[in-house]
């Protein structure tokens, strides 16, 4: 049975764990986790907030995801969202799902990631 989601994991090129570290830790305000040392010499990066997790791993012949993304949710999205923006991140608002405020971003190596908060109430805000 399933309970919750583990991990997400998003692909990068070879060599960008430090872009990398600068926006999820930085930018985002994510913990970097240590991988264990089997899968650190492989590359990449692990990051956490609360029970978030995000994995980074390097794949060769990278490709960034522009339609699949970790959906995440946010408390005080406006200010999340401005956060992002003076730390020099993109910021794309949408208001095509109802009963919450979303936007998108991308990561320094193109994946995209959108970030929502339910509000009111009902089924979308549970």
């Amino acid at each position: 049975m399933l309970t919750a989601v583990d991990h997400v994991q998003l692909a990068a090129p070879p060599g960008s764990e430090d872009r990398l570290r600068a926006y999820y830790r930085d930018v985002l305000g994510m913990t970097e986790i240590p991988k264990p040392p089997v899968l650190a010499a492989r590359g990449g990066c692990w990051f956490a907030a609360g029970p978030v997790q995000l994995h980074l791993g390097v794949e060769a012949g990278f490709t960034p995801a522009r339609k699949a993304h970790p959906g995440l949710r946010v408390t005080g999205i406006e200010a999340y969202a401005r956060r992002l923006e003076e730390r020099g991140a993109k910021v794309v608002w949408n208001d095509d799902l109802p009963g919450h405020r979303r936007f998108y971003s991308e990561d320094p190596v193109g994946n995209r990631l959108e970030f929502l908060e339910p509000h009111g109430s009902g089924p979308a805000a549970a």
